[in-house]
């Protein structure tokens, strides 16, 4: 299952293969005391999920020091992924409901991520400041830039400007209209 994972990063390292690999049983796991994940597509773990969430890094590669916010991780996507793909980047995980954070808090914690802070929050209640806000598909794109544009630093790190990277499907061309101007859109299938 690892491998569709080191097909398209082979660079990895072991620690970060290990960490990988035992997503697998601890998503099974505690997916069947809290559903995060259909229990259909369980078994499309790594290609749904963790693959899914990792396409940010082939968009950008987040320096040593980088903040990020995952706003509405759930389970811990795209926030978990990425931090054991970047492990000198800071990854805060908001959640509104707890006990997804909860699956999030404690997957993290049995994979040894220790760039990580889950927190059972609503993204109007976070008053920080991050490089990046990351999400997948948690409401539509002018919704979530209302709550989250207080949260983007000014000052910027990496190559990509400071600002927020969303995965979505689907036909995008109503909600992306009132941003025609500055958003960037990748199609990454």
């Amino acid at each position: 299952m690892i491998d569709v994972i080191t097909k398209y990063f082979p660079e990895i390292t072991e620690r970060q293969r290990e960490q990988f690999a035992a997503l697998y049983d601890l998503y099974v796991d505690w997916n069947a005391k809290i559903n995060v994940i259909s229990r259909k597509d369980i078994t499309n773990l790594y290609e749904h999920h963790v693959l899914h969430s990792l396409a940010i890094a082939k968009f950008i590669r987040f320096k040593d020091g980088t903040n990020v916010l995952d706003f509405g991780t759930g389970g811990g996507f795209p926030g978990i992924p990425l931090a054991i793909m970047f492990p000198n980047a800071n990854f805060k995980m908001i959640d509104g409901t707890g006990k997804k954070i909860k699956v999030a808090t404690e997957v993290a914690n049995a994979i040894g991520l220790e760039n990580v802070l889950p927190q059972h929050k609503r993204g109007e209640e976070e008053k920080g400041k991050f490089d990046f806000i990351v999400s997948r598909a948690v409401m539509p794109l002018p919704d979530l830039m209302k709550i989250v544009r207080k949260n983007i630093a000014k000052d910027n790190h990496n190559a990509l400007e400071n600002g927020v990277i969303v995965l979505k499907g689907g036909n995008l061309n109503e909600e992306l209209q009132p941003f025609s101007k500055v958003a960037v859109v990748e199609n990454l299938s």
